[in-house]
């Protein structure tokens, strides 16, 4: 499960248990709660104040519980609609985001670290990738939404058809992140990058982020059972 620390004006969200390292921090609804949970306690503080993701070991966010969602089908909809709710939470959050993507950001995983206002990512090891092509899942309304508003449209050719993993290198040149570190340094740095943009959490922030992302959040709010979704195991 996630959890919270602070360090200064900047609060940072753990995706995983502390000193779990081998957990892929998927989204299994408990997940999803506690998630949001902890966002409501980072948007109840006062005073100057950012956000930053991380996790611990080999994986940022393997994105979804492919295991729960296929002992589940009947409830995928409202599960979909859940994870678009994560989207939505940090496009419009009323305070600088940054994920600091310490490992392997895969499909939902890759798409909340591309909900942040910026993405700095492990210099040496991990990789942001859409695998949804191989694995023969589709994008919903949101996703793609998402997707082709904070990427190029080459950018999402290449990534949603056929499944590039972007190292960080590539991933800034492309746009998709915007910095990296070496993995004792990437923490710091995203805090660095976070604290710096604390004094921009005014009334006014949140407003600016609706706007600028009128479109994602449009796809997003789009109730998944409009779409003729479908998943298969392979």
């Amino acid at each position: 499960m996630p959890h919270l620390e602070r360090e200064g004006e900047v609060f940072v969200v753990y995706l995983g248990n502390e000193g779990q390292t081998d957990s892929e921090n998927r989204f299994h609804p408990n997940w999803i709660d506690e998630f949001h949970g902890l966002l409501d306690r980072v948007e109840n503080s006062e005073g100057p104040a950012a956000l930053v993701t991380t996790a611990s070991g080999k994986f940022y966010s393997n994105g979804l519980d492919t295991d729960w969602l296929f002992g589940n089908l009947d409830k995928m909809h409202g599960y979909l609609d859940r994870v678009h709710s994560l989207y939505t939470r940090l496009l419009a959050f009323p305070m600088a985001t940054v994920a600091a993507i310490n490992g392997h950001a895969f499909g939902a995983g890759a798409m909340l670290a591309t909900s942040h206002d910026f993405r700095v990512m492990r210099a040496d090891r991990g990789f942001w990738c859409l695998p949804e092509v191989h694995l023969g899942m589709p994008f919903t309304v949101g996703m793609n939404a998402l997707l082709t508003e904070r990427l190029t449209n080459q950018v999402c050719v290449r990534a949603m058809t056929t499944g590039h993993r972007y190292p960080a290198d590539e991933a800034i040149a492309a746009g998709i992140v915007d910095g990296k570190a070496d993995a004792p340094s990437l923490l710091s740095a995203a805090i660095e990058r976070a604290g710096a943009l604390a004094g921009n959490r005014k009334p006014n922030l949140p407003a600016i982020k609706r706007a600028l992302h009128a479109n994602a959040l449009a796809g997003l709010a789009v109730p998944t059972a409009r779409e003729n979704v479908a998943f298969t195991a392979g």
